[in-house]
């Protein structure tokens, strides 16, 4: 008994070690970015590197490209282990540069180039800041919010207190309570401090919803972005695509380019000019 007891003790005290260790370490399990990322990549040509500020006064390095007249601005949320050179890439060329919108991608606080230190509050004003910041440089320009797996959680709460034309969102998770039991099973709910509660703040919202799903995602399985397209209700489309996290991104920019740019409005020069 004396064995039994010691052996349950010492399970015990390893359980609340492993617990104090991520509840201390949680954030940096969930912004490794910030943490371990790669120095700033190159800036995508066409695209302009820029500072913006935070509400709460930090500085964040964010990647611009104006619209064409009367076109749209995607503001695009990068993942919690990426950075905002590959989405600006991205909107810079395709079909979103055939169509004439603007793009402007922001580096988290505390990411490469941006001050700061990553928190579910602060990364919604970042997102915030974005928005101001679009609004300042393209007054009264549409703004279709994108995000991929954190930065959906980023966008969709952004979207609850700012005025957009649509969510465009890869890979996303209903909450991220219910995305670390999956990896984290053993660890109490109440731990975690961000919890991105994306299924309640989308339930308020009228814009439009497209949601891209790998089903083969490990990182952020099918049944979570199925979970909050139902939270959306009729206004969300969630195509289920193969492939995984990452091998999704961009297969549904055609669809999306479609669908929000027919809400921009007919002053915009879809039309890429030359010369």
């Amino acid at each position: 008994m004396r064995l039994l007891a010691g052996l349950v003790l010492a399970v015990l005290l390893l359980y609340g070690l492993a617990l104090a260790g991520l509840a201390l370490g949680q954030r940096r399990f969930l912004y490794p970015g910030a943490h371990r990322a790669p120095p700033l990549a190159p800036v995508p040509p066409g695209v302009e590197p820029i500072t913006i500020a935070t509400a709460d006064g930090e500085s964040l390095h964010t990647l611009w490209r104006a619209p064409r007249p009367g076109c749209g601005i995607v503001i695009t949320f990068h993942g919690n282990g990426s950075r905002p050179e590959p989405h600006a890439a991205r909107f810079a060329a395709g079909p979103w540069r055939t169509a004439g919108w603007g793009l402007l991608a922001p580096a988290y606080r505390g990411y490469p180039g941006s001050t700061g230190s990553p928190s579910e509050d602060g990364l919604i004003r970042d997102g915030r800041a974005a928005m101001a910041e679009a609004a300042v440089r393209a007054p009264g320009v549409p703004i279709l919010l994108h995000g991929h797996s954190l930065g959906a959680a980023v966008a969709v709460a952004v979207s609850e207190h700012r005025s957009a034309i649509g969510l465009y969102l890869e890979a996303p998770f209903d909450s991220m309570t219910r995305t670390v039991r999956l990896h984290v099973p053993l660890a109490p709910s109440w731990l975690l401090r961000d919890t991105y509660r994306s299924d309640l703040r989308i339930r308020s919202g009228t814009v439009p919803v497209l949601i891209v799903q790998g089903r083969d995602d490990p990182v952020v399985p099918a049944k979570l972005a199925l979970a909050l397209a139902a939270a959306a209700g009729p206004r969300a489309r969630i195509p289920l695509l193969p492939g995984d996290h990452i091998s999704v991104l961009g297969l549904g920019d055609q669809e999306a380019e479609a669908l929000f740019g027919a809400l921009v409005g007919g002053g915009c020069a879809r039309a890429e000019t030359t010369g």
